[in-house]
């Protein structure tokens, strides 16, 4: 299925914003135990880093690589690329197994999904700015 390539940006946002939505959840479920001010500043020391080290970053590349296709319309997978995939892929599978087998204490769970949940749900929002700020390009189509 072909979509603009305006859409892909939206189907990101969604897609980001999910993830975080998800991940935020299960920290800020588990975080109820371990609510401390170094906790805070822990959490927000990881969405400071996951932000501007990684998720900013990637919703530069990937909404670059969106506006810069050439063909209007796009296979509805093409927000990412098949590297971004395989890294999502991963972090999933990590993040189920750490939780499953309790490979990690949950205080580590409740500041690390906060932070890094966060960071996920800002690259959501900001997919979706750039949906809504995109900006045409001459297309041979």
């Amino acid at each position: 299925m072909k979509i603009k390539k305006r859409t892909l940006l939206l189907l990101a946002a969604i897609v980001w914003m999910i993830a975080g939505f998800n991940i935020l959840r299960i920290g800020i479920e588990t975080y109820a135990a371990y609510k401390s001010v170094i906790n805070f500043i822990l959490s927000f020391l990881v969405f400071l880093f996951f932000w501007f080290m990684i998720f900013y970053k990637l919703t530069v590349k990937h909404t670059d690589r969106i506006q810069n296709y050439q063909e209007e319309r796009q296979f509805f997978l093409n927000f990412f690329d098949l590297k971004s995939f395989l890294i999502m892929a991963f972090m999933i599978t990590f993040g189920i197994t750490i939780r499953t087998f309790h490979l990690l204490p949950d205080r580590f769970i409740a500041v690390f999904y906060t932070g890094l949940g966060s960071a996920l749900f800002l690259a959501g929002i900001t997919f979706g700015r750039n949906y809504i700020f995109f900006k045409k390009t001459e297309t041979a189509n």
